[in-house]
């Protein structure tokens, strides 16, 4: 290709893009769902978390399977000020105990309400709430509700597989993590600062 094939390429691809930045005149908060079934939702959100907090963002957490073992991000991100909210029982496989996980989850989603009513949040992510949802330890229209009467300029992220339809209708930003090849897979151990 010629620099001047080269050059006009470009210069209407430029053309295009300020077209679409000078289109796009709507401030609010937005709603984004990282879901499917491949590796990177949670990484995806606190990477966003990282960014919010160095542009000076206020940013809080609340994560829905977790649990109390080690965590990487919150390492990081409480040193910043992100509030972190944890659902004690962890990973409701191992619990097996439907009462206790739903009295779980329901503890934590008290702290979610108060972080998506609070306007000095620029940020809110609600890691794995798709599996208190699709377990039926929280209520869809009640999810629904807390996100649709959230503080205009907040932003919320959602993470975790099987995101109900009515979410992902309601967002603005949808990422569907599609699994090609995973290392555990193969049969290689879960590693600490790679996979939490």
């Amino acid at each position: 290709m010629s620099e001047q094939r080269h050059q006009q390429r470009q210069q209407r691809l430029k053309e295009q893009v300020d077209a679409r930045i000078k289109a796009a005149t709507k401030m609010r908060g937005i709603l984004m769902v990282f879901t499917g079934n491949g590796k990177g939702k949670t990484t995806a959100a606190f990477g966003t978390a990282l960014r919010a907090c160095g542009h000076g963002k206020q940013v809080a957490a609340i994560q829905f399977i977790k649990g109390e073992w080690p965590n990487g991000e919150r390492n990081l991100l409480e040193q910043h000020g992100v509030e972190f909210q944890v659902m004690a029982t962890g990973f409701t496989w191992e619990t097996q105990n439907r009462a206790t996980d739903t009295a779980a989850c329901q503890q934590v989603w008290q702290h979610a309400k108060r972080m998506l009513a609070d306007p000095r949040l620029d940020l809110v992510i609600l890691d794995e709430i798709t599996y208190m949802v699709s377990m039926d330890y929280l209520d869809l229209d009640e999810l629904i509700a807390a996100l649709q009467h959230r503080p205009a300029g907040q932003s919320v992220i959602i993470t975790g597989r099987g995101c109900h339809r009515s979410i992902i209708e309601l967002a603005d930003t949808v990422t569907e993590m599609r699994p090609v090849k995973h290392a555990f897979d193969a049969g290689i151990q879960a590693q600490q600062g790679i996979d939490w």
